[in-house]
């Protein structure tokens, strides 16, 4: 079972890491319960989803992709599953820090090769700054950060 905690876990880690960033997106966010919990901490959020039931809050309901116009400081995915890549490749192209909270890798990796694989992928990418770090939580804990050039 999910961490009841880990959207508040979450959104106090990056308003923490990325002070500056007031507009975030939030891709594969499901029901939008991180755009809740970044709201609620004085963030803009948008959600990207397909989900047709979600919570009131800021939602485009279509799949993110890296031609999105760029009206975001930050962009983050909580278990964001197949979309993992592609919010590290958009953030790397619009000069944006990003966080995600992978829990299963989109190519058949384990866990921690995975994890080493998408910090690749941002170094690659051109970000310069990539760290992995906990949350205090059950379940998919790792944070992989990326800060902007």
């Amino acid at each position: 079972m999910a961490d009841k905690r880990r959207f508040d876990l979450f959104a106090d880690l990056l308003v923490t890491r990325f002070p500056q960033a007031t507009r975030v997106y939030d891709v594969a966010g499901g029901m939008g319960k991180l755009n809740e919990a970044l709201t609620q901490r004085g963030r803009t959020v948008t959600t990207f989803d397909l989900r047709h039931k979600h919570l009131p809050v800021q939602y485009a309901q279509r799949p993110f992709t890296l031609e999105e116009p760029c009206e975001a400081e930050l962009v983050v995915g909580m278990h964001p599953d197949g979309a993992t890549r592609i919010i590290i490749e958009y953030a790397a192209r619009h000069g944006l820090g990003f966080a995600v909270v992978p829990c299963c890798s989109d190519n058949g990796m384990p866990y921690k090769p995975w994890m080493r694989h998408l910090a690749d992928v941002a170094r690659d990418a051109g970000i310069t700054v990539v760290e992995e770090v906990a949350l205090p939580m059950d379940g998919r804990a790792r944070v992989l950060l990326g800060m902007p050039r």
